[in-house]
């Protein structure tokens, strides 16, 4: 499979809880990857299309856009296979995990989030594999 990216993997964080936010960006880059961050859904499409993130980190409830539309319109990318998507989410119910799974998204946590729990999905995403592997 042809990596779509250049150089080392894109997370891209995607929050309206700015703190939230930066403080897992700060978690993820002392893990040795390059973060962006985003504090809406719009702007989360944009910057997505500028960075080509090769995993997102997404939170659900956001203000504008909904996240599932998010990974919805993320999923119509070319990348969308390249691309893993980890809902990070205050919504936890069964019908909030059907609806995210649906929307295309990988792996669901719910708020707060074990960082390793995180670490692991992240560390996991056949991407992030795939570069660690030939680092």
């Amino acid at each position: 499979m042809v990596t779509l990216f250049q150089g080392e993997p894109r997370v891209l964080v995607v929050d309206d809880n700015r703190d939230a936010a930066d403080n897992l960006a700060m978690l993820l880059r002392s893990h040795g990857l390059a973060v962006h961050v985003a504090y809406d859904g719009v702007s989360a499409l944009g910057l997505a299309e500028t960075i080509q993130p090769t995993v997102v980190v997404l939170d659900i409830g956001l203000p504008d856009v909904s996240g599932l539309e998010v990974a919805r319109a993320l999923r119509r990318t070319a990348r969308a296979r390249q691309l893993t998507i980890i809902a990070v989410t205050g919504w936890g119910q069964p019908g909030d995990r059907l609806q995210t799974r649906n929307a295309g998204v990988d792996a669901h946590l719910v708020k707060p989030v074990d960082p390793d729990d995180l670490l692991k999905l992240i560390d996991s995403a056949p991407v992030i594999e795939r570069w660690r592997r030939d680092a």
